[in-house]
């Protein structure tokens, strides 16, 4: 049975590519940090899985989770925001966005990633944004990361792709999830699709490069509902 790693498992997206990979076959290990009981309920609606609890911006909580671990496939997923102006951006607000978001990619895939060379096969997903593709004011530490991750996906293909492991990376736009509140509810007028994507549409695009696109590598996909393009 092939076997899936996702990070940040517990929030709508995370859990919705969970969901997919469970659906299609795969054995899958569901990241959390603190949300126990979210993990357990996801747990309770898949057919084959293992919950996994750690800080992945602590380095060595994630070594002595992930070291030993093999997998088929890699999501990064883990992340979190803290929106402000660039003026009122304190040095938490960046070194807590930049911890979540970038460093916690570089050491999960740190330890995943020799198992994957030694098979000489594997597929790993770095869930990116669209304010990692333009930008967006009020979010300079988020977009940082963001950019950052898909730099990371094209540097890291280049180096792995001789092993036949495919880097590629998600840039989701305005997706449903527990934080839409805090997004302007006329942003769909922004959006030619003229709606909020959903976690599940997310979350196909996800399983389709992680399992099916054999020839894909390196690339970012955008799915903004045209918001992006």
């Amino acid at each position: 049975m092939k076997k899936v790693l996702v990070t940040g498992a517990t929030g709508s997206l995370g859990a919705a590519i969970v969901r997919y990979f469970a659906q299609n076959g795969y054995f899958v290990y569901i990241h959390y940090k603190s949300q126990k009981e979210k993990a357990l309920a996801l747990l309770e609606e898949i057919e084959h899985g293992e919950i996994l609890q750690f800080d992945i911006t602590q380095k060595e909580e994630v070594k002595q989770a992930l070291e030993s671990l093999h997998v088929n496939v890699l999501v990064n997923n883990a992340g979190i925001t803290k929106d402000k102006l660039f003026f009122f951006m304190e040095d938490e607000d960046w070194s807590e966005v930049m911890d979540a978001n970038l460093n916690s990619l570089f050491y999960a895939t740190k330890h995943i990633l020799p198992h994957m060379i030694k098979e000489k096969a594997g597929s790993i997903i770095n869930v990116s944004s669209i304010s990692g593709l333009v930008g967006n004011g009020g979010q300079v530490n988020y977009s940082t990361t963001k950019g950052g991750i898909i730099a990371f996906t094209k540097s890291l293909c280049a180096e792995v792709a001789r092993y036949n492991i495919r880097v590629n990376a998600v840039a989701p736009g305005v997706i449903e999830s527990e934080m839409i509140h805090a997004v302007d509810k006329n942003i769909t007028n922004m959006i030619p699709c003229k709606r909020l994507g959903r976690p599940e549409e997310v979350a196909e695009v996800v399983f389709f490069l992680g399992d099916k696109a054999t020839y894909v590598n390196g690339e970012v996909i955008n799915i903004s509902g045209g918001m992006v393009r």
